[in-house]
C-alpha cells in the first residue's frame, strides 16, 4: 500500500496545471466467495493498465467481502484525462464484473478535499459515507468538512486520513475515512456517528448510506489538499 505524508491544511485540490483533480468509482457487487479473485485480477491486471493511462494519478480498490461488494477508485488530473480514459477503462471494467460474476455502477466525481494524517499499511479500514445536499451548498459541505469534521477525526486512535468527493450536478457527497486496521475502525464507530450526524446537520445534508470496507489498495497519488 501507498505511504502516505502529513497533513497541510490549505484550498481545494490541484495537480501540476493548476486543475481540480476528479475520480473515477466502480462499484461491482457479486457473490461473496468471488471478492478475493475480483481483488487479485484489479491488483495484478487491471491497476498496472490504468496506471499507464495518460493523466492517471493512482488507484484504489476496498471490499466488503461479507456483502460481496467492492469499489475502486481510479483518480485523474483532470475531467478531460478522465473522460478520455473511459473507453480505454471500459474493457477492464467489464472483465473484472464478469469475473464476480456481479453487476457494475460506475460514478463520476470532483476530489474536493483530501487529508492524510498517518500512514496505511496492511489490515487498514475504511468508512464511506454517502450523503445527498438538501438544504445546503457544496461549498458548505466542504467547509465543514475541513473546518469541524477534519479537526476531529485526527483526535481519534487509529485515524490515517479522509477525503471528500462529491458531484455538484447531482448534490451527492460521499466521504471517506480510512483507519489503521479493524480494531481501530469498529472503536471508532460511536465518535464516527456523532461526528456524521452534527456534520450532515450543519451541512444541510441527508445521510443516505453507510458501509465499512477492508482497504485492499491504496495507491492514490492525489496532492494533499486540506
Amino acid at each position: 500500500m501507498v505511504r502516505y505524508g502529513g497533513a497541510n491544511r490549505g484550498t481545494a485540490p490541484r495537480w501540476k496545471g493548476g486543475g481540480v483533480v476528479y475520480a473515477r468509482s466502480t462499484t461491482i457487487t457479486g457473490p461473496s466467495d468471488s471478492i478475493d479473485s475480483g481483488a487479485a485480477m484489479f491488483r495484478d491486471d487491471v491497476m498496472p493498465a490504468v496506471m499507464q493511462m495518460d493523466g492517471c494519478i493512482g488507484a484504489s480498490l476496498m471490499v466488503d467481502r461479507q456483502a460481496g461488494r467492492g469499489i475502486a477508485t481510479t483518480a485523474w488530473e483532470s475531467l478531460e484525462a478522465m473522460r478520455a480514459s473511459a473507453e480505454q477503462v471500459k474493457p477492464l471494467r467489464e472483465r473484472t464484473t464478469e469475473r464476480m460474476g456481479g453487476t457494475a455502477q460506475v460514478e463520476e466525481w470532483e476530489i474536493g478535499a483530501l487529508h492524510r494524517e498517518h500512514p496505511t499499511g496492511s489490515g487498514a479500514c475504511a468508512r464511506v459515507t454517502w450523503m445527498q445536499l438538501e438544504g445546503g451548498s457544496m461549498d458548505r459541505a466542504l467547509e465543514v468538512f475541513r473546518s469541524d469534521l477534519l479537526p476531529a477525526l485526527d483526535e481519534i486512535e487509529g485515524f490515517c486520513s479522509a477525503s471528500l468527493m462529491m458531484d455538484r450536478t447531482t448534490g451527492r457527497v460521499v466521504i471517506t475515512a480510512s483507519y489503521r486496521d479493524r480494531e481501530a475502525l469498529e472503536n471508532s464507530r460511536e465518535r464516527a456517528m456523532q461526528l456524521r450526524d452534527t456534520g450532515a446537520d450543519d451541512a444541510g445534508a441527508r445521510i443516505t448510506d453507510v458501509c465499512e470496507f477492508e482497504l485492499v489498495v491504496a495507491n492514490l497519488r492525489v496532492p494533499e489538499t486540506v
